[in-house]
């Protein structure tokens, strides 16, 4: 009897343990999630050589303030137009800093996600994807952009909000950098014996929106990834129906492949050619 309560009780610490670490989970998951904090302004003074750079403050639906950077080519349009969508822990301001080398003669739109950078708000899986689809819709909107030549570029948890613009909006061409099947597949491998899925609100289900794509997918993994494992990011490719390349960039990593020249050189390339297609000479 003695050994029964013994057992009972340790068995009721365990559970009290267990629920203690999912209530743990759920109260901190936007924190976990989300990393604003960690997003301070990367380059102070945002300016691409190969375009006009301004500072951009444009108001979601809703109002919120959000903050971020248009880069225009400085010869007549209408350009091919790029939305940028950072990742966990990322402030874009180094777009525009980079952007001459990454999107060479396209007019390309990077802003902060809600409560990251000089955006306003609370950061959450409905407001990025809401605001994303609004920023597409804004760029097309500019005289110098050609609405039939847009493209969406998503990095790290970025490539999630991407995913799900780009099944709604049909835009040329999708770039994903470091992207996976879903946050609530990575956070499960991650808390094993936690039920995740009933208390995790932001899921970024890529892999369920993947095959509603019908622009060509660009996808470039790092060579070394402990964040995103290369098997969520199969995971992901296997259902995209519309994947034009699958690549790895040697010597990367998830924090340094964006700001690498090798990555770069290979997204210029990969929309260049989707947005100034080669004619096919008779033979």
């Amino acid at each position: 009897m003695k050994h029964s309560k013994k057992v009972a009780g340790v068995a009721g610490i365990l559970s009290v343990v267990w629920l203690g670490l999912t209530a743990a989970v759920a109260a901190s998951q936007s924190r976990l999630l989300f990393n604003p904090l960690g997003s301070r302004r990367e380059v102070l003074k945002p300016y691409s050589a190969g375009h006009r750079t301004r500072a951009v403050v444009i108001r979601a639906k809703d109002g919120t303030r959000l903050s971020g950077w248009l880069m225009t080519p400085r010869l007549a349009g209408p350009h091919p137009g790029v939305v940028y969508f950072g990742g966990r822990s990322e402030e874009v301001s180094w777009v525009a800093r980079d952007a001459g080398k990454l999107f060479p003669g396209m007019a390309v739109l990077a802003v902060n996600y809600r409560g990251y950078g000089d955006s306003h708000g609370d950061p959450a899986e409905t407001h990025f994807v809401e605001d994303g689809r609004m920023l597409y819709d804004w760029l097309i909107d500019r005289h110098h952009v050609d609405p039939k030549r847009m493209a969406v570029v998503g990095r790290s948890l970025g490539s999630g909000v991407a995913v799900q613009v780009a099944m709604e909006r049909e835009p040329c061409a999708v770039v994903l950098v470091t992207p996976y099947d879903s946050i609530l597949a990575i956070a499960k491998r991650k808390f094993r014996t936690l039920p995740v899925e009933y208390v995790l609100r932001h899921k970024f289900e890529s892999v369920k929106y993947a095959e509603k794509i019908n622009a060509p997918v660009y996808v470039l993994r790092s060579e070394h990834d402990d964040i995103v494992p290369h098997s969520h990011t199969d995971l992901l490719v296997q259902k995209l129906g519309s994947l034009q390349a699958d690549e790895i960039v040697p010597g990367s990593n998830h924090i340094n492949i964006p700001y690498l020249e090798e990555t770069q050189q290979r997204i210029a390339y990969f929309l260049t050619d989707r947005f100034y297609p080669q004619p096919v000479l008779p033979v």
